[in-house]
């Protein structure tokens, strides 16, 4: 009896141990933007200097959310908010993903045109098909499978949108900046799917147009999304996520550096954190490291602060 009463309270304990109970190993998804890039390659540094393994996979928005419902990732650091709701809501509603913080405010995410496309007269959804024989037809998406993409294809299905009759070509984010600068450098007309922030912002004189709101929104953020629990099961970590945030001149200057100059993500980001100490430091407030020691003395010596 003692031995069948000991069973069963080492059975009761592992039952009741969560699923993750290593979490010296971190997984997120990069989705392929070049700012989702930066983001969680920042992470990534500030992570492994805390003494953390890193596994950063490349996947689609779709995926990614259906990854964390699945507990096969950890984090997201790109929730673009409003344009991502409709797909992430039902997740957060049913407890599937957890939403940890806004990383960050201000962003921008709907079509645009070159301001010289603009002062002709497409200032606006509606006024997209008036343009239709300049504009080859044609709108530049990204990549297949985003549901900014798919919102597009719908306008081009319903009559009296200003994008019915258009066709919404999907890419990638530098296959579709690579067809917007070869019309731009010709005075050409071009409507694309634009954001900020983006080094584009700065490389091209562009205005962004109303009329998908219902959509887009306005004025946006970007979300820290984790697997449901990560942040009881992992609370240093989840802590850790929960405190990173970004800024617009920020993302701006690493992405020009990545996109413009040619430079690899992994070192622009590190230069930025090398650069940036007292940002860097912020998010590590009542953080240790993995082994449970001095964050803040972590980052300073691997960082050289």
């Amino acid at each position: 009896m003692k031995i069948k009463s000991a069973l069963s309270v080492v059975a009761l304990c592992a039952a009741a141990a969560p699923a993750f109970a290593d979490c010296g190993t971190v997984t997120m998804s990069d989705v392929g933007w070049t700012d989702i890039t930066t983001t969680t390659s920042t992470a990534k540094h500030v992570l492994e200097a805390l003494g953390y393994d890193v596994d950063v996979k490349i996947l689609s928005v779709p995926v990614t959310y259906a990854s964390l419902e699945s507990d096969d990732l950890d984090i997201f650091l790109g929730a673009w908010i409003p344009a991502q709701s409709g797909n992430l809501d039902p997740y957060v509603e049913a407890g599937e993903i957890d939403v940890l913080a806004t990383n960050l405010e201000g962003t921008v995410y709907t079509l645009a045109v070159p301001t010289y496309t603009f002062e002709k007269g497409l200032q606006s959804f509606a006024d997209i098909n008036k343009f239709a024989d300049e504009l080859d037809e044609k709108i530049y998406g990204i990549e297949p499978g985003n549901e900014g993409n798919a919102y597009l294809v719908s306008l081009t299905e319903k009559e009296g949108s200003g994008l019915d009759g258009m066709e919404v070509i999907e890419s990638s984010e530098q296959g579709m900046l690579a067809q917007v600068a070869r019309a731009y450098d010709k005075g050409e007309d071009v409507v694309f799917l634009g954001w900020a922030p983006h080094p584009m912002n700065a490389n091209f004189e562009l205005s962004y147009l109303p009329g998908g709101e219902e959509f887009f929104g306005g004025i946006g953020t970007v979300q820290t999304l984790s697997r449901a629990g990560y942040a009881e099961e992992c609370p240093n970590t989840g802590k850790l996520f929960s405190q990173i945030g970004f800024t617009l001149e920020m993302e701006n200057m690493i992405m020009g550096q990545i996109l413009d100059e040619g430079m690899d993500p992994d070192e622009a980001t590190m230069a930025w954190i090398q650069s940036n100490p007292e940002a860097v430091l912020a998010w590590v407030d009542g953080v240790t490291t993995m082994d449970g020691g001095d964050a803040t003395a972590a980052l300073t010596e691997a960082f050289g602060y």
